[in-house]
């Protein structure tokens, strides 16, 4: 059976995200420690693992709290455990570690920042993107580069289509605004935003082809004649999008 997952609501604009199976509950980030204790309240649940994409406050800032009212332990990276809480669990990109009791790879994501991970579990079709890939968009560059960036999306891009993207942020809004901008004949990003202006599909979790149909930054294929950029390699057409956004 998969896992069961529910999106928690943080600060202004956060998700963070609890999983549920085989008598375990995760947490994927930890941006506000109030929400995410009530929904755990609300279920019953203990809170057994949280797990930690990248270092920035809006992810870590409700650990210290957390792990005092829940015995939690803590998982991250072990080579950026400098800028992380205290570690129980330190994990490296490209090992298997276990969630729930599934079977979980760990995805070196850097770009937004060195040592952002991501979190795939295949047997439940999740995956854990924080600030990597996002609904309609992707991460800043506030440490990596644009060719770093590229390599990591291409990495959750090759993962099967079914996968829920599960990211960090909902930044609907202003990601959609630029994908429209970007490319206004899209049907299926034109169907996309008037559902979740709705209420008829949330921000966040999209599956991988949602994400593949819409999101520019995936669509550098696509993109590339309407940049006049035909010929660029991905991660030059990438770039641009990526400085297009940042002026957006």
């Amino acid at each position: 059976m998969p896992l069961e997952l529910v999106p928690v609501r943080c600060l202004t604009d956060n998700y963070a995200w609890l999983v549920h199976g085989n008598g375990q509950t995760a947490l994927i980030d930890a941006p506000e420690a109030a929400p995410i204790l009530a929904e755990l309240a609300a279920r019953s649940w203990s809170l057994d693992l949280i797990a930690l994409t990248h270092h920035h406050d809006d992810h870590i800032q409700a650990v210290p709290e957390l792990v005092a009212m829940t015995g939690a332990r803590v998982m991250g990276n072990a080579a950026d455990a400098a800028r992380l809480p205290p570690l129980d669990l330190p994990i490296r990109a490209g090992e298997t570690v276990d969630i729930c009791g599934e079977p979980v790879d760990v995805i070196d994501v850097s770009g937004h920042t060195i040592g952002h991970l991501a979190f795939h579990l295949p047997q439940s079709e999740m995956v854990f993107t924080a600030d990597s890939l996002m609904a309609m968009g992707c991460g800043r560059l506030f440490e990596g580069d644009a060719p770093m960036m590229w390599a990591s999306l291409s990495r959750l891009n090759a993962l099967p289509a079914r996968t829920l993207v599960c990211s960090g942020h909902d930044y609907c809004r202003g990601n959609s605004a630029f994908a429209l901008s970007v490319e206004p004949e899209n049907p299926a990003l034109r169907q996309r935003i008037e559902d979740t202006a709705a209420g008829r599909r949330p921000c966040a979790p999209a599956t991988l082809a949602d994400e593949r149909a819409t999101n520019p930054f995936l669509r550098v294929a696509e993109l590339r004649p309407l940049l006049g950029l035909e010929g660029a390699p991905d991660a030059e057409v990438f770039a641009r999008l990526r400085q297009m956004k940042d002026r957006f």
